[in-house]
């Protein structure tokens, strides 16, 4: 049999089982569905069934968890995390927590958990490998500078354009820089260790990160440091979401309990609570 005959064959196979296969996948669906375990928790379609397994990073740090311990329930995400968890009937010790980089978590493949929270930045860049839940949470920009640096008092772009701006690389920050405020030449870095060391070394002028996280790098990682300005949200950052392996079937499902937390607004609790800046520090528009 000549080679053509064989591919035309296979073509042909293919064309008659891929509605068999379609039906299969459809009748799949339809019995988890139908099953009495659908939405509770011990839905098949959990990592495991019976426990909410949850993503973040090793370690964590305030104001998103507090105290490097995720289970204590203290900040702004774990606190989300027990609210959602409550919404969808997991009690308390069903929530289980597992470790995972910023990284690994954008990266596409297999995940070993139901979802990852890790103040993701939901972009089209990334959804075309993972799904994200609703946005949760939208963070202003926040410039982070010493007290003597050249954007100490800046009240414009302009005048913040005129420093020397360090970033980290793999974060949204450095579109930021470049396409909202127009900044050239900024300086990458590895991690946003290297980033702040580089502010503390007298390398670069002034770095950009969301609010709280220049909450957390201005009290603990470099005191020294202040929030001089705030800044609009990142236009092209649509803001936090729950992250999931792409085309998790459990989306749906979590969306609409993320949906009725923050209808209940117990969203805007947390960030009362962990998230709001001094009133004082000057807001930069253009």
């Amino acid at each position: 049999m000549s080679k053509r005959i064989v591919l035309m064959l296979l073509a042909l196979l293919i064309v008659l089982c891929s509605p068999l296969f379609a039906a299969g996948v459809r009748e799949a669906a339809q019995t988890v569905e139908d099953s009495a375990l659908y939405r509770t928790v011990n839905d098949p379609r959990l990592f495991t069934p019976g426990k909410l397994t949850v993503a973040t990073d090793d370690p964590v740090y305030p104001p998103w968890m507090l105290n490097n311990d995720p289970a204590g329930g203290e900040g702004f995400e774990n606190g989300l995390v027990y609210a959602l968890a409550k919404e969808m009937g997991f009690a308390r010790e069903d929530v289980v927590w597992v470790s995972q980089t910023f990284d690994q978590a954008i990266a596409p493949g297999p995940k070993f958990y139901d979802f990852c929270i890790q103040q993701i930045s939901v972009t089209e860049a990334r959804a075309q490998v993972v799904t994200f839940s609703q946005v949760y949470f939208q963070p202003d920009k926040a410039v982070i500078a010493l007290p003597n640096s050249v954007v100490a008092n800046a009240k414009s772009f302009a005048d913040l354009r005129k420093a020397r701006w360090g970033v980290t690389i793999g974060t949204t920050d450095l579109d930021y820089l470049e396409n909202i405020l127009n900044v050239r030449n900024a300086q990458v870095f590895d991690d946003q260790s290297g980033t702040f060391q580089a502010l503390q070394g007298g390398f670069i002028d002034a770095t950009v990160a969301s609010l709280p996280v220049a909450l957390f790098v201005t009290a603990v990682q470099v005191p020294q440091a202040k929030i001089t300005a705030l800044l609009p949200p990142d236009k092209n950052d649509r803001g936090h979401g729950l992250l999931f392996q792409k085309d998790n079937p459990l989306v749906e499902w979590v969306d609409e309990a993320l949906g009725r937390v923050i209808e209940k607004g117990i969203v805007d609790e947390l960030i009362n609570t962990y998230l709001v800046a001094d009133v004082n520090i000057v807001e930069i528009t253009k």
